[in-house]
């Protein structure tokens, strides 16, 4: 027996694909500022250990000398990203699917016991509502980040006019080192987010385009009759 149960609101599914492809913009014009001055790496004991993205990576995606493109691209996109997550936010709260969204005490927990489940190292998941322990948690990080990636871009944008948010994020050099590392999050995010989908399977995916999911529900099983119960009579002693 099947049963069709609600999941995402036409709102929630609206946010969620607006906001893909601009996350995806904002990333791409970002490589293209990031190549005009790339300085992070990873160094030990002053030797680089790894540089994040070698002359090679540029060149194959033909990404040098675009700087005043990307930055038209990333200028305009931030808008639009900055009001969709801004609508989002509103929206939640105003609806009441921030009580779905936010992790509660016992998230942390099960989050460990959802990633173990995944891994096929537990066989039973905790019992969720519309989502999972790591869910919660990741979800509201990337709101998080999000509001993070605003005030780190716009110190960067008009730090002269932002001062105040220059101060607040210890600098303009941390503010960018801060924005490139949200960045990068976002992607170790997207690679996540991907494995997460290809794992819970068609049903979940469908959820976030349709609004619904299918889920099979065992018949229950019929009850026997209950044979009838013969009242016992008092025997009087002969």
């Amino acid at each position: 027996m099947k049963r069709i149960i609600n999941k995402h609101p036409l709102a929630i599914r609206w946010f969620h694909w607006i906001n893909f492809p601009l996350l995806a913009i904002m990333i791409w014009s970002g490589l293209l500022i990031y190549w005009a001055y790339d300085p992070y790496a990873i160094k030990l004991f002053g030797v680089t250990a790894f540089k994040f993205f070698p002359e090679w990576f540029y060149h194959k995606l033909n990404i040098v000398h675009r700087l005043s493109e990307g930055m038209a691209f990333h200028f305009l996109f931030m808008w639009l990203f900055a009001l969709n997550g801004l609508i989002y936010v509103l929206y939640t709260f105003i609806s009441g699917e921030w009580r779905y969204l936010l992790p509660e005490k016992k998230s942390w927990r099960e989050a460990w016991l959802v990633v173990l489940h995944d891994l096929h190292i537990r066989k039973s998941a905790p019992e969720q509502l519309k989502y999972n322990a790591a869910q919660r948690i990741a979800y509201t990080g990337i709101i998080i980040m999000g509001i993070g990636s605003l005030i780190t871009g716009l110190s960067i944008y008009k730090p002269a006019q932002f001062n105040w948010l220059v101060f607040l994020c210890g600098g303009y050099h941390t503010a960018r080192l801060i924005h490139f590392t949200l960045t990068i999050g976002y992607c170790l995010f997207f690679v996540l987010h991907i494995l997460q989908v290809i794992i819970a399977g068609w049903n979940n995916f469908r959820a976030i385009v349709t609004g619904f999911e299918i889920k099979a529900e065992k018949p229950a099983k019929p009850q026997m009759p209950h044979a009838p119960i013969t009242p016992i009579k008092d025997v009087k002693a002969k």
